[in-house]
């Protein structure tokens, strides 16, 4: 035996582990220690033991169970901000449909204020074209009147020609047969409206209206006033007679023509302001006169 056999030994003791192998899919926590022996001084010392707590399997499921309800929680919030996200949407949908909706309607409002204020305008137009076509049917009603009385007055007056003749044109005699139709139709256009070609019944111009009046006495005269001019005999104005033709500028280049009606007066469709109306011979004397009777 050797002589050292019995001597205890100085070298530290190895320190020896022993893990308890830890099983997959067994509940509860299994301890694991590893024992850690070593001898510090003599042979005779206690030996030193350290024992380490290994993780359980307790403790792993604990931490995979935190960390799905991390993840959970995590979702959940996803879910809910995409729900916040969802709704806010919702709301912004709705809030743009309700002004669309508002504004249709004020568009609408608009054109339904618009279609009733056309109806009234053309209401009121209506009212005041049909007061107009009273009055325009009055006032012919009023001239074919005056026109009879005029016939009838001419026709009366004329036994008592012969005391005017010879005293000047406001002694003119009063005009009779076809120059008392001439001038009764003149008088009972009074009152109408000028427009440059009218040729009646309620609008003239100088030419139209002695046309008219001459066709009256069946007698038919051209368009226009240099040509209406230019026919029958001249004659002075100081030997005037109802149903004489005066005439502005030269006899065959005149501008504008009427109708002689006696008592120094004359009746013609002047112009767009006074329309046909009766004016004395100094209101517009004329350049000449021309007798187709």
């Amino acid at each position: 035996m050797s002589h050292t056999a019995h001597i205890p030994s100085h070298r530290k003791p190895r320190r020896s582990a022993s893990k308890l192998a830890l099983r997959a899919g067994v509940a509860g926590g299994v301890l694991g220690t590893i024992a850690v022996a070593g001898a510090a001084g003599p042979a005779n010392a206690e030996p030193v033991t350290e024992t380490i707590e290994m993780p359980t399997l307790g403790s792993l499921e604990t931490g995979t169970g935190l960390a799905s309800a991390v993840a959970a929680s995590a979702e959940a919030s996803q879910q809910e901000a995409l729900d916040q996200s969802l709704q806010t949407q919702e709301n912004l949908a709705l809030q743009k449909a309700a002004q669309e909706a508002k504004k249709a309607k004020a568009e609408a409002d608009r054109k339904a204020a618009a279609e009733k204020a056309e109806k009234a305008r053309l209401k009121a137009e209506a009212e005041a074209k049909a007061e107009q076509e009273r009055k325009e049917a009055q006032e012919r009603a009023s001239r074919t009147s005056e026109r009879t009385q005029l016939a009838a007055t001419s026709a009366g007056g004329s036994s008592d020609s012969g005391s005017s003749a010879g005293s000047g044109e406001s002694q003119t005699q009063a005009p009779s047969g076809s120059a008392a139709a001439i001038v009764a139709f003149a008088r009972a256009q009074i009152g109408d409206s000028y427009v440059t070609g009218g040729t009646g019944p309620n609008s003239w111009d100088c030419s139209g209206l002695v046309q008219a009046a001459y066709r009256q006495a069946n007698i038919d005269l051209p368009r226009i006033s240099y040509d209406q001019s230019s026919m029958g005999t001249s004659v002075s104005l100081s030997n005037l007679q109802p149903g004489d033709i005066l005439y502005w500028g030269s006899r065959s280049g005149s501008y504008h023509v009427a109708i002689y009606v006696g008592g120094g007066n004359y009746v013609g469709a002047q112009n767009s302001s006074t329309g046909v109306v009766e004016r004395s011979l100094d209101w517009d004397m004329p350049s000449g006169a021309v007798r187709l009777l």
